[in-house]
């Protein structure tokens, strides 16, 4: 391409993590909030906290291809100037969020947060836990997050079984459809939410789907908030009949007074799945391919909207 690529990314860490580039790169740093660094930016580095707020503005710009920082996409379509075309941060936080997604269940399953307030409190308690070891895990999502969590689970001697939008064979074995979702969920003793909002999962863990679920069954959620029905899983934490570990929650941020928070068995990360010092590193090595591809005029990876 004879004129410069023209790249914004919104900080410092990340424009210096994206070094060295390829001669024929013309880089800004811009949050998307103060005004455009050039008339013209080709490739757009949306903010990770507060992006989808602020997304429209990339119209200014005329870019070809706006790059995203979550692996998520709800509510951006919504904002997104017409015509132009989102990139998602897949193979960034599958990873992470696999990780936060076990330690969860193993929180939850090994009782962690009672220990910490024996520890707390300087008392030597010892007490039996439920563990991990022999459930079998029902995994909703079948996606780069899903398979990571089940190639984790599959170690600790956990039972697993995939399920998507719909049923398919992959060369982990077979991915079940979520219409089959119902006849699944009595012999859930772990049931873990992977999933994107979108048409169709709003609420896909309702009442009927947690009533559902075996005594003593756990619900991990690192999908997103809303696709678990709240009230109806305080509902089941308070009985006692059910444990849960969320990293994401609906209402999210969770406002201080909400039930969720005193529940008893659960564990509460605040949406934190993709905040580990793996994240830089690999969403500069994204970038760095994104714009390797824009060079060379090929088609840029991750493509979910403008396809």
């Amino acid at each position: 391409m004879s004129s410069p690529l023209v790249v914004s990314v919104p900080d410092q860490r990340l424009a210096r993590a994206i070094q060295p580039l390829p001669e024929g790169v013309e880089l800004h740093e811009w949050d998307l909030e103060g005004a455009p660094p050039a008339p013209h930016v080709d490739l757009v580095v949306a903010p990770y906290i507060g992006g989808t707020s602020v997304l429209e503005r990339v119209a200014a710009v005329t870019p070809l291809l706006v790059q995203g920082q979550s692996i998520g996409v709800d509510g951006i379509a919504d904002v997104l100037p017409a015509g132009v075309r989102f990139a998602n941060a897949a193979t960034v936080h599958e990873t992470a969020t696999a990780e936060i997604a076990l330690a969860l269940a193993l929180g939850v399953l090994r009782d962690l947060p009672g220990s910490v307030r024996d520890q707390d409190r300087g008392e030597w308690n010892q007490h039996w836990a439920p563990g991990l070891a022999d459930r079998h895990a029902v995994i909703l999502g079948a996606g780069g997050v899903g398979n990571a969590i089940a190639d984790r689970l599959t170690p600790f001697e956990v039972e697993v079984t995939r399920v998507a939008r719909t049923a398919r064979d992959d060369e982990r074995g077979r991915v079940h459809a979520l219409s089959e979702l119902d006849s699944l969920l009595p012999g859930a003793s772990l049931l873990v939410v992977a999933l994107p909002l979108a048409d169709g999962t709003r609420r896909l863990v309702d009442a009927g789907a947690l009533a559902a679920l075996p005594d003593g069954a756990a619900v991990i959620n690192v999908g997103r908030g809303p696709v678990v029905d709240t009230d109806a899983l305080v509902a089941e934490l308070r009985s006692g009949r059910l444990l849960a570990g969320l990293d994401v929650t609906d209402p999210e941020p969770l406002p201080a007074d909400h039930p969720l928070w005193s529940a008893p068995g659960t564990l509460i990360t605040p949406h934190v799945g993709g905040l580990t010092r793996a994240m830089l590193p690999r969403m500069a090595a994204l970038v760095r391919r994104q714009i390797d591809r824009l060079l060379a005029g090929d088609e840029p990876e991750n493509i979910v909207i403008g396809a």
